[in-house]
C-alpha cells in the first residue's frame, strides 16, 4: 500500500468509527470498499464532499473505491439523521438524479488506473431482479426484529412512528453490502457516521448470510464552528452544480470560512500534504488578517470542482466587488458571473434606443434609472467623483451609450464606495 489509510483518517480529522480488524486488513492488501450516494437531488452538494474525499483518500491509499448510486434505496428513504418520512421519487427523476451525479464524481476518482480504479454502480440493477417474497425469505430470516429496533435510526423515530417502508431500509443498505460482498468482493463499506447502525447490518448480514467479514468504517458530521449546518449559506444548499451554486457563490463559501472552520476544512477537502497543510494552518494563526488559508482553500476547491477558468472568474468577480478592479477586468467576466456577483442589487431596465442616441450621464442616473433622488443629488456627487460605470469614475460631459454595455446588455452603476446597481438595456 502506498499509505496507511486509517492513519490519513485519523490526522485529517476524518475518522469517527472503525470496526475491529479493519485497519489490520487495509495494511495487508488491497481492500474494495464502497460508499453510498442518495439520489434524491440532481446534483451532489458540498456535505457530500466529505464522503467524496474519503473515497478519493481511500483511493490514492491503493484501494479500490466504489461509489453506490441509490437507484433502488432512492424508492424507499433513509430514516437516519431524519426526524420524518421524505417523498419518494419516480423512477425517470431518480435515473436522471443518477446520471448528474456520475457525472459529478468522475471529477473526483480516477477511473482508469488499473487494478484499483474507481468504479461506479448502481444498486436498482441487483433489487429489480428481486421479489418481495424472495426477499424477506433469502434476507429477512437472517436479521431479527429486536436487532433492527435496537438501532440508533430507529429507536428516534419509534414515538411519533415510522413507517415499515422506512423500517426496512437497513435491511436493504444490508443487502447492498451483501451483494458487492458476494459479487465484488467488496470487505469495506464506508459512510457518515448516522450511517453506521445501517452499515454494522450489512456486516452482520454478510457474516450470518454469507458467512464471510466485512469491515466498517465513518467520519464525523462536520459542523460549523457555530454550531450551524455545514453546507449551507444564507441562500441555501451549495451545490456542486454550476446551474445551482455558481462558481463565483461557490468560491464565496468557502473564501468566508470562520478561521476554525477554515482549519478542520483544509485538513478534510484539501489534497495537500500533511507538511503543506501544517504549514498553511502555522502561517495563517500567524496572520489571520491576512485569510491565506480561506483563499487557499476556495482556490483548490473550486478549480477542483469546476475548473480553472471557473476559479480564475471567480477572483476577478471578488476583486470586482471589494477590490479596486478596472472597467477591463469587468468586461472580461461572463455574464453568468457578473449576474450572481450583483444578483442582489438593485436592477433597472433603460430603453436600447436611447443608449444607441446617447443619454447624458445625469438624465442617465436621475431620471431614465432612479440612482439619485435628484438631478440636483446627481450632479453634486458626479462633480464630487463619487460616480461610476462599468468601475470607471464619469464627470458631467460623460454621455451613456451602447459602447457601455457589458456582453451587449448590462452597465454596472456604482454610486459611492458600497451602491451598486445593475442596468439592463432592453
Amino acid at each position: 500500500m502506498n499509505k496507511s489509510f486509517v492513519e490519513e483518517l485519523k490526522w485529517r480529522g476524518m475518522l469517527h468509527d472503525i470496526m475491529p480488524g479493519t485497519e489490520e486488513l487495509l495494511k495487508k492488501e488491497m481492500v474494495s470498499g464502497y460508499i453510498g450516494f442518495d439520489p434524491t437531488a440532481d446534483s451532489l452538494g458540498v456535505g457530500n464532499l466529505v464522503q467524496i474525499m474519503t473515497l478519493v483518500h481511500f483511493q490514492r491509499s491503493g484501494h479500490k473505491p466504489y461509489a453506490l448510486v441509490g437507484g433502488a434505496t432512492g424508492m424507499v428513504g433513509d430514516p437516519s439523521g431524519k426526524s420524518e418520512e421524505r417523498n419518494l421519487l419516480s423512477e425517470e427523476i431518480l435515473n436522471h438524479n443518477l446520471s448528474c451525479q456520475k457525472a459529478q464524481l468522475e471529477k473526483f476518482l480516477n477511473f482508469d488506473c488499473g487494478d484499483n480504479s474507481a468504479e461506479i454502480v448502481n444498486n436498482y440493477d441487483w433489487f429489480k431482479e428481486l421479489d418481495f417474497l424472495g426477499f424477506i425469505r433469502d434476507v429477512g430470516k437472517h436479521i431479527t426484529v429486536n436487532y433492527m429496533l435496537a438501532k440508533d435510526s430507529v429507536k428516534n423515530r419509534l414515538e411519533n412512528g415510522m413507517s415499515f417502508t422506512e423500517f426496512s431500509y437497513q435491511l436493504v443498505q444490508g443487502y447492498d453490502f451483501y451483494h458487492l460482498n458476494k459479487s465484488l468482493q467488496v470487505k469495506l463499506q464506508m459512510g457518515g457516521s448516522d450511517q453506521w447502525g445501517n452499515i454494522t447490518t450489512g456486516t452482520e448480514l454478510i457474516r450470518r448470510k454469507g458467512g464471510s467479514e466485512a469491515f466498517a468504517i465513518t467520519t464525523p458530521l462536520i459542523k460549523k464552528s457555530d454550531g450551524s449546518k455545514f453546507g449551507k449559506s444564507a441562500s441555501g444548499n451549495i451545490w456542486l452544480d454550476p446551474e445551482k451554486t455558481t462558481p463565483y457563490e461557490f468560491y464565496q463559501f468557502w473564501l468566508n470560512a470562520a478561521d476554525e472552520d477554515s482549519e478542520n476544512y483544509m485538513k478534510i477537502f484539501s489534497l495537500k500534504s500533511r507538511e503543506e497543510i501544517e504549514q498553511l494552518i502555522e502561517t495563517h494563526r500567524n496572520e489571520p488578517h491576512l485569510r491565506q488559508l480561506q483563499k487557499a482553500l476556495a482556490e483548490e476547491i473550486t478549480a477542483r470542482v469546476h475548473s480553472q477558468h471557473d476559479l480564475e472568474q471567480a477572483q476577478k468577480a471578488t476583486d470586482i466587488l471589494f477590490g479596486k478592479a478596472t472597467e477591463d477586468a469587468l468586461r472580461e467576466l461572463d455574464q453568468k458571473t457578473l449576474l450572481a456577483v450583483f444578483s442582489g442589487v438593485p436592477q433597472f431596465e433603460v430603453n436600447r434606443a436611447d443608449l444607441e442616441v446617447g443619454i447624458p450621464v445625469i438624465e442617465f442616473a436621475a431620471s431614465n434609472c432612479p440612482i439619485f433622488s435628484s438631478k440636483g443629488e446627481a450632479r453634486k456627487m458626479i462633480q464630487g467623483n463619487g460616480f461610476a460605470i462599468n468601475k470607471t469614475k464619469v464627470n458631467l460631459e460623460k454621455s451613456i451609450d451602447a459602447s457601455d454595455l457589458i456582453a451587449n446588455e448590462l452597465i454596472l452603476a456604482q454610486k459611492g464606495k458600497k451602491n451598486y446597481f445593475l442596468i439592463r438595456a432592453i
